[in-house]
Formats: structure tokens, sequence, C-alpha cells
């Protein structure tokens, strides 16, 4: 390695981007094309980086296996900033144990943490929290340790566990020191923001009371029947109730518990299941047979009676009922949660994080632009979308996971 390329990488490790690319803008071989890529990364210019990262691997060739293995590692990262999930992570899997058949622990350990934040994307917290845990980063340098700490935070806000939410953002915020780099400082200082911010809205009636995470935990552990509009369920202790795919269900079991602990006129819950206002006998049939569907859903949790004018619902023990609200209302919340990270994303890759259609997730953009709450750059295949960040409250309950909390 020449002394450019040497002060070039440790300018790069420092954050110092510009820097790097003052010793290596006019070179074109493998290794100087390699940090120019991770350079232009820093400074947010994708497409370029990408370009010159696979300029990289492909002059490294797979004689250079340790080269070309680094080069894929970054390329992945820059995917990942990009939002390009749709890419299978075999290849990032295959360059990780190259390294680690290699003995460059700390470039291996990155490419297993960019598999993570990319579990993280996806929702898919159970995998996420399983690959994290069988990560060693002692002895390695404090800008991947804060990382860690980072993806383990996150595990944990959106698992609604914050005490170790706050343990692993200590560290973190500990390691970000050391390593100096104010980027990491200042994702750190974001993510425990997040702790102090709304992140749901306790309603009953015509009242609301906005709700820290801590506080949202401890609703859940205090037992309460909870009808969660954030993650589309019901919840008591540790049994858990998903409603996401069964709106009508849901939207009649929310219309019971934000009445409760009185009932609710058939004719309401027509109009709030149904969305109509002129309600005749099919519609009334209807409820019948989907009360009946709700009412064996939630037997362990709950009953639900009929009443003189319609049903009430009553939570089993001398528990209370709750609604959970989003911090923000519509039916695009998770949406809009995804796009608030400031990042722009394709529509490809939010239907793969909400477990959507594409077609869907473009009709939900379509609205969303014509209400002024997201923009969209670029065309055709290279169009993406974003909105401005949400920095009244948090979105942690919004975004999506596979697992139930608990």
């Amino acid at each position: 390695m020449d002394s450019l390329i040497a002060a070039a990488a440790r300018a790069l490790v420092a954050g110092d981007a510009l820097g790097a690319l003052k010793r290596v803008a006019l070179r074109d071989d493998p290794p100087a094309l390699a940090l120019r890529g991770t350079a232009m990364a820093q400074l947010g210019d994708y497409p370029r980086a990408r370009e010159l990262l696979r300029r990289a691997a492909r002059g490294f060739g797979a004689r250079e296996d340790v080269a070309h293995a680094r080069c894929v590692v970054a390329e992945a990262e820059v995917a990942l900033a990009m939002r390009d999930l749709l890419g299978s992570p075999r290849t990032l899997v295959a360059a990780a144990a190259t390294l680690e058949a290699r003995a460059d622990r700390a470039n291996a350990l990155h490419a297993r943490l960019i598999l993570v934040r990319r579990l993280l994307l996806l929702g898919r917290l159970d995998e996420a929290a399983s690959a994290l845990s069988t990560l060693d980063t002692q002895g390695l340098p404090p800008s991947l340790r804060a990382i860690a700490e980072l993806a383990a935070a996150e595990v944990a806000l959106r698992s609604l566990r914050t005490v170790a939410a706050q343990a692993a953002l200590t560290r973190a915020l500990d390691a970000a020191g050391c390593a100096g780099v104010p980027a990491l400082l200042a994702e750190v200082d974001e993510v425990r923001a997040a702790l102090d911010r709304p992140a749901a809205r306790r309603v009953h009636a015509d009242r609301e009371q906005p709700l820290r995470l801590d506080e949202v935990e401890a609703l859940f552990a205090s037992g309460a029947l909870v009808v969660d509009a954030c993650r589309r369920g019901l919840r008591a202790g540790t049994i858990w109730r998903p409603l996401a795919r069964r709106p009508v269900l849901f939207a009649l079991a929310r219309t019971l518990a934000e009445a409760w602990p009185g009932d609710v006129s058939r004719d309401a819950l027509i109009a709030r299941a149904f969305h109509t206002r002129r309600p005749d006998e099919t519609h009334r049939a209807r409820l019948r047979v989907e009360i009946g569907r709700l009412r064996a859903l939630v037997a362990p949790l709950a009953h639900i009676d009929a009443t003189a004018r319609g049903f009430a619902l009553t939570p089993r023990g001398e528990h209370t009922v709750v609604v959970l609200a989003p911090p923000i209302d519509g039916d695009q919340a998770s949406l809009l949660a995804l796009l608030a990270d400031g990042t722009a994303w394709s529509t490809s890759a939010l239907a793969l994080a909400l477990a959507a259609s594409q077609r869907t997730v473009q009709r939900a953009l379509v609205e969303l632009e014509a209400e002024k709450k997201v923009r969209s750059i670029g065309r055709a295949r290279t169009q993406r979308w974003m909105a401005p960040p949400l920095a009244g409250f948090t979105t942690i309950l919004l975004l999506p996971t596979a697992l139930p909390l608990g």
C-alpha cells in the first residue's frame, strides 16, 4: 500500500471524505477506486459510489479475494443506504466468510452488521436479534462497536424493552465518543431522543394522552386489554391476537374498546366497520357474523355481550380496556414511518419492508403526494420517495415487525 492510499484510508476512518478524495481523486487503480467509492458514499452520492465500488471489485478480481470481498461489503452498505433491499444477501454472506477465513475480523463484522441492519429494515426482529447475539465486538474498532450497539438498541426499542435499549445506547455513546465520528454521535443522539418523544396515544372517548415508549411498555405489562392500532391487534399480558389482515374485526374491536365500559349501537358499529351510513338488514346480518368471529377470537381476553341497543366489550378479570393509537393518523402511518428517516426509498423496497404489493404502495404514495406529505425524485426506475422528518414524535411502533411485542 503506497502512502497516498494509506493516508486516504486513514482520512475515511476519521470521517474526512473530502480529505480522502484529495489524495486519490485522479487515480483509477482498484485500491483508489475503492477509496473513492467509499468517500462518495460518505458524501451521499450513492449511485456514483456504487459504480466506483463495482469497478474496484472487478479490478481486484478473484486473485485478490480479500480486497474483492471488502468491495462487496462496501457496495452492500451503499445498497442499504439506497434502500435497495431486493438483492440476495448470499453474496454478502460469502464475502463475510472470506474475510473471516483471512482473519479480517473488523470487515467481517462490518458485513454481519450490514446483514443485521437489513433485517431490521425488513422488520425481521427475531432474526436480527439472533444474528446480533453471535457477534463478538471485543477488541474491534469503536466505530463498529457503536454500530453494533445501535442495532441492539433498535431491536430492544422495537420489542419495547426500554431498559435494555437505554443500556445499549449508553454503550453506543461511549464507543461513538471513542471513535470521534460526528455522524455516529449524531445517530446515537437521535435514537436517544426517541425515548423522550411521544410514541403513541392512549385514546378513550374524546380524551387522548400521549405516551412515551417506556409508558407503552408499562401499559402492556399492566395486564390491561390493549387494542393496539399501531400494530393492529389485541393484547392482554402475554396473549397477542393479530388483526392486521382482518380490518373489519379490528374496526369492531376498536369501536367497542373506545366506548368501554359502555356499549355501542349496532348502527354505529356498522358505520365504522362497513363504511355505510344507511344500514339495511344485510348489514345487520353481516354484523352478527363478524361479531361472532370477533367473540371467538377474543375469548381468552374478553367477552362481547349483546345489549338492548348493540354490543359491549368486557375484559376478563378486573383489568381495564385501552385503545393505543398511532402518534399520527391515517392508514398510511407505517409508510410514513419508513419514509420519515429522510432516506429516498423505491416503491419496491417499501413494498418489501411493509409486506405489501408494490401497486398498493404506489397508490398510497400518490395519495400522500396529493396531500403534500411525501415527494418524489427521479422518474421511472430511478424514482424514489421521501418525506420530511417527523420530529415531534417517534415512529418506532409504526415500523414493520414480524414479532408480537413481548
